[in-house]
């Protein structure tokens, strides 16, 4: 089966480098007009967040200039977002929640003998199978409700209330707000979408484990899909390490032709291997597409526009993305995609709009879904997942 997989566990937000900005308002009912103590105001997919006092009130100090999503969220009442722009100096943000609407209806619990299963594979699907997934912790699994549907062959997970992680391999503690996951196993292929208001905030240590952690981010971070496009809106993609080149796939028409015959035999009464001829089942181990690297490495020009601060990405067909400074995580056995096979990191990456993707300065498209990931950046997922605002430490090469 082939594998797509794109994660969009965050809006958007654009950090500048240089200046900082305050950002303070009061959280309340939006129908009383009463204030909410304690309740949570944060910046979607950063570790910038902050608890109301017994007033309603929260302050965000040392925010750098950009435009961000700010959410809060209370128990027993809707989550409330609202795009920012912070710039030098101190910005007023009031939020007014409304309250949640009431389940009064009767809830019928019903058998599910599936019920372990698609916990477990929801786990491998939204936290990875990563070494770092791996040492991921979901602290409160009965907030979750795991639906499998047979009939289309499909996965979703959605959450009563806020689902916490727990990553000890980066040091941080994620909270996702109204996940919305899905997980469409259909036409031999995966694709995997993951949407929700996401916070992160990092976990107590003593200073070895800091240590630990710290070093930790950074080789997470090289050659991550975050880095690659932040390395494109910067126009450094050479001097960060990757290597980029155009791939094709066209369907396998021999492939097609074998399946037409296979179902025409079986349309007739025939059935079992026996009743189809030995060359069509040699034609059916063939792959449904056929792949074409092309070896030339792309120049940046070849897939990157940009005007003034905006950059967009266009490319025909698809990029093949390497990172050979980097060996692959145990866990990942698929196929490379390069002229190496194995001794690296290899993604594709997929342009879902019929032009171009504009790209933010942090390192996520303007548009969420304009980009999907295949290869390796598909086999990453919340195990291996940073923060928005995480600036690296100088890379070694």
């Amino acid at each position: 089966m082939n594998l797509l997989r794109f994660a969009l566990l965050f809006l958007f937000s654009s950090l500048g480098a240089a200046a900082q900005g305050t950002l303070s308002g009061t959280v309340r009912d939006s129908l009383t007009r009463q204030p909410l103590p304690f309740a949570s105001v944060f910046l979607a997919n950063t570790t910038r967040g902050a608890t109301t006092d017994a007033a309603g009130h929260y302050v965000l100090a040392g925010v750098p200039a950009g435009r961000y999503e700010l959410a809060a969220t209370y128990l027993g009442y809707q989550l409330r977002q609202r795009p920012v722009a912070i710039g030098a100096g101190e910005q007023r943000q009031d939020l007014g929640l409304l309250p949640a609407a009431q389940q009064l209806a009767e809830v019928v619990v019903r058998p599910n003998p599936h019920r372990e299963a698609d916990y477990q594979r929801f786990l491998e699907l939204f936290l990875g199978t990563s070494t770092r997934a791996k040492q991921c912790r979901v602290r409160n699994p009965e907030a979750l409700q795991i639906d499998y549907d047979a009939e289309r062959n499909r996965l979703t997970a959605t959450t009563a209330r806020a689902l916490e992680v727990d990553n000890q391999a980066l040091g941080y503690r994620l909270t996702f707000y109204d996940l919305d996951f899905t997980a469409d196993f259909a036409d031999q292929q995966l694709t995997v979408t993951s949407l929700s208001h996401l916070v992160f905030r990092a976990l107590p240590g003593g200073a070895g484990r800091q240590r630990r952690w710290a070093a930790a981010r950074a080789q997470s971070y090289a050659g991550s899909y975050l880095h690659f496009l932040r390395s494109v809106y910067t126009n450094s993609v050479a001097e960060a390490g990757f290597e980029v080149q155009r791939l094709r796939r066209v369907p396998n028409r021999r492939r097609e032709v074998a399946d037409s015959i296979r179902r025409a035999i079986y349309h007739s009464g025939a059935v079992g291997q026996a009743a189809v001829p030995d060359s069509v089942w040699r034609l059916l181990q063939q792959p449904r597409a056929l792949t074409y690297l092309f070896q030339p490495l792309l120049p940046p020009a070849s897939y990157r526009r940009a005007a003034g601060t905006q950059v967009w990405l266009r490319f025909p067909d698809l990029l093949a993305v390497t990172y050979p400074h980097g060996r692959p995580d145990a866990n990942y056995h698929e196929l490379s995609l390069t002229l190496t096979p194995g001794r690296e990191q290899a993604s594709l990456l997929h342009l879902q709009v019929p032009v171009e993707a504009e790209l933010d300065p942090t390192g996520t498209p303007t548009v969420p879904l304009s980009l999907l990931t295949e290869g390796y950046w598909g086999f990453l997922q919340t195990g291996d997942l940073l923060p928005l605002d995480y600036q690296p430490t100088p890379l070694s090469k």
